[in-house]
């Protein structure tokens, strides 16, 4: 990858799924995250950051979620499947 996304923040997870309908995706966590963190979606077209308000594994909300962990996500604006998620300060 290019030096500009090194410079995003810590990678933490990749986007593997986008249920469009409901604004949802789903992130394979390769760090740790929790409610409140603040994050930035970052692909090809997608460039945004958002705070996490609520995250869910199986369907069930949890506070944070880490490495290994397939969580879902309420995101604000599109993202596209293959995006990298970056914690941001």
């Amino acid at each position: 990858m290019s030096e500009d996304i090194a410079i995003e923040g810590e990678k933490i997870g990749e986007v593997t799924h986008v249920f469009g309908q409901i604004g949802v995706v789903a992130v394979d966590l390769s760090g740790d995250l929790k409610v409140g963190d603040k994050v930035k979606f970052k692909g090809a077209t997608t460039d945004f950051e958002q705070e996490i308000n609520s995250m869910q594994i199986e369907n069930k909300s949890v506070n944070e979620a880490g490495k290994g962990d397939s969580i879902g996500v309420k995101i604000s604006e599109k993202a596209r499947v293959g995006d990298l998620v970056f914690k941001i300060k």
